[in-house]
């Protein structure tokens, strides 16, 4: 933490002198080329290959509805609410790829909450019970909490992956077609995951039709990028999405530094900043289609809300904790302190309880 304060002291104070100088930007540190060719191989071993069609038409694509040409972005974001059930999250996100895709977006990101046992919201306990959201069970979600992925998980980063995995299944499941009424193959690579132990897997739907085949990268890093790129390039038409990866989704001083390019942007990506990555996702097309963020204000728990085709909108969730009242909407982002007003605009003041 020493290390990256000091860095971004260096690289806000000294970059001003420099931003005149060029340096060709920082190619992204791949830790192994030979490990992404190995991983495409692997893929084309499949007993149905998944990216070796030659057939990329995308029979998606059809021209939209009068009602769908005619909503604005007004209207689109008037309609966005906070889902109160796994289901009902799922469903969200899969109907926004799905209209994403529609539009000839085939390379997706969406940021979702994830499924967390009722009985876990305690900090400080040693272990913690994973929920239970597998579409086998009866209860298939019905009792869990949905969570912003944040520090509060004590089982860390492979928690996260746990709640993650059957969060993208059964979002594959939500948009990939039923043909004949046979349900999707899917399958977990954990190869991804050099170290083991980063949370990261591939999810794979094997489809009747190999056009519909869809691969979902969960909780990817920086480091995951080289696969992301194979992967993608490989697809063609098909859709590749990334759920929840791990970069954070606003710049700090480093993050901003890594995309000024020169020598300190060079440096800031050496150091870990995000700009390098991003860039080569940007020219790959990828784009945020639904993103659901949370944190507290005011004692309140508030989400953000936003479609690829909508504004953000924010709610703020009453005393109880159990309804969620919209206070605001924004083109942009909204920070922290305009979030704090959009309460205060909305009489919500600062509770105690």
């Amino acid at each position: 933490m020493y290390r990256r304060s000091a860095v971004l002291y260096l690289l806000t104070t000294a970059s001003i002198n420099s931003a005149f100088a060029f340096v060709p930007p920082a190619q992204h540190n791949s830790r192994n080329h030979a490990n992404v060719n190995k991983q495409v191989q692997h893929y084309n071993t499949f007993s149905s290959p998944i990216f070796m069609s030659t057939d990329t038409t995308n029979d998606t694509t059809t021209s939209t509805t009068t009602a769908e040409t005619a909503a604005t972005v007004e209207d689109v974001t008037k309609r966005l609410n906070v889902p109160f059930t796994f289901q009902e999250m799922c469903r969200d996100a899969s109907s926004a790829m799905t209209d994403a895709y529609g539009k000839g977006i085939t390379r997706q990101i969406v940021r979702v909450l994830l499924p967390r046992d009722p009985s876990n919201a305690n900090l400080g306990v040693l272990y913690e019970n994973d929920a239970e959201v597998s579409s086998s069970s009866s209860a298939f979600g019905s009792d869990v909490v949905l969570v912003p992925p944040d520090e509060t998980w004590q089982g860390g980063i492979m928690q996260l992956y746990r709640a993650a995995a059957p969060t993208a299944q059964e979002m594959l499941r939500c948009f990939s077609p039923a043909q004949g009424g046979i349900p999707p193959k899917m399958l977990e690579d954990r190869s991804v995951d050099e170290s083991g132990v980063d949370g990261i897997g591939l999810w794979v739907t094997e489809n009747v039709d190999a056009k519909d085949d869809v691969s979902c990268f969960v909780q990817p890093s920086q480091e995951t990028v080289d696969y992301v790129e194979a992967i993608s390039k490989q697809a063609g038409e098909r859709l590749v999405m990334l759920l929840n990866p791990q970069w954070r989704s606003v710049d700090d001083a480093l993050d901003a530094s890594s995309k000024a390019g020169g020598f300190f942007g060079k440096l800031a990506s050496s150091l870990g900043g995000k700009g390098g990555s991003m860039k080569r996702l940007d020219d790959l097309g990828y784009q945020a289609v639904f993103t659901i963020e949370g944190y507290v204000c005011k004692n309140r728990d508030i989400r953000l809300i936003k479609r690829f085709d909508s504004d953000w909108r924010v709610f703020a969730a009453d005393a109880e904790g159990q309804n969620y009242t919209p206070v605001g909407s924004s083109k942009e982002r909204p920070t922290y302190q305009e979030c704090d007003k959009m309460l205060g605009d909305a009489g919500i003041q600062l509770s105690y309880l």
